[in-house]
């Protein structure tokens, strides 16, 4: 299908990309356009303007901060995957932009994009929720810093104000004693996740100490599977992982689609959390 009319802005600095969607709230920021361009293409999006930020290099890399990593909005999911930064100091990161859509995709995608773009199927908002990622948005009147936690509002709907764009993302670093997997169910490499669940994991002396579990496609936004996280503290390996993680759908609104019902994904959600949890720690 063809979209309807849009006007094409491409600023030359992140303050003219802040002042143009500030002066209109029905613009939209054009990053990869890997999420945007298909909305467009079937008339789901009504944007007046586009702002094409793709060439602000500010707003592109990675970079060690020390306690954390910092990764630009405009950094493709391909270079993120490929990051030995990102690799040492949050590989959960990697981990799961391997499993974004195809190569091609990951080569044109962005980080950021994809966050923004806070869709609950998308691979990368519940691992930014597991790892209590901040987000840093930038506009006119400076940055300011949101948690994860409250940066995803509703279905494709995000915590950013008219006039900002997402700068960049905070990923804490978790340090040694950590494990990371994440298990996606998918009918194709370039589907959407049916399900996915991103791990992290601390165990000492065989059993597990702390975890954080982000579920994906399980709710209206990324989920954390609280009840599964504290019934995995202290738990030791085997049955009493197993046990601890059929609590993983509790608490859950997953939608129901041609993919599957609700109660599907409320059984997927206990299984591949248990199959997450194993992979972190190590366990066969």
């Amino acid at each position: 299908m063809i979209p309807a009319q849009f006007e094409y802005v491409r600023p030359d600095s992140l303050a003219e990309a802040s002042r143009v969607l500030a002066e209109d709230e029905d613009a939209k920021v054009l990053a990869g356009g890997q999420s945007l361009l298909p909305l467009l293409r079937l008339r789901l999006a009504y944007p007046s303007k586009l702002v094409d930020v793709g060439r602000l290099a500010e707003l592109r890399g990675v970079h060690d901060r020390g306690d954390h990593v910092y990764i630009g909005a405009l950094t493709t999911h391909d270079e993120v995957m490929r990051s030995e930064v990102v690799n040492e100091g949050c590989p959960l990161v990697a981990l799961a932009s391997a499993h974004v859509a195809d190569p091609a995709i990951r080569h044109r995608g962005t980080f950021g994009g994809s966050l923004a773009h806070a869709d609950p199927a998308g691979d990368l908002p519940a691992v930014a929720l597991a790892l209590d990622a901040v987000f840093v948005a930038s506009s006119a009147r400076g940055e300011r810093e949101i948690p994860a936690a409250t940066f995803f509002v509703d279905y494709l709907e995000n915590a950013l104000d008219a006039g900002e764009i997402l700068a960049g993302v905070k990923v804490p670093k978790l340090g040694p004693g950590w494990g990371f997997h994440y298990e996606k169910f998918h009918r194709t490499a370039q589907a959407w996740a049916i399900v996915g669940v991103a791990a992290a994991v601390r165990r000492s002396n065989g059993s597990i100490t702390e975890a954080r579990i982000g579920l994906t496609n399980m709710g209206r936004t990324p989920v954390r599977a609280r009840a599964a996280e504290a019934a995995l503290q202290g738990a030791e390996l085997g049955d009493q992982v197993r046990r601890a993680c059929e609590e993983a759908a509790a608490d859950t609104d997953p939608p129901a689609d041609l993919h599957g019902q609700p109660d599907y994904r409320r059984h997927l959600a206990r299984v591949l959390t248990h199959r997450a949890v194993r992979a972190a720690t190590g366990t066969p």
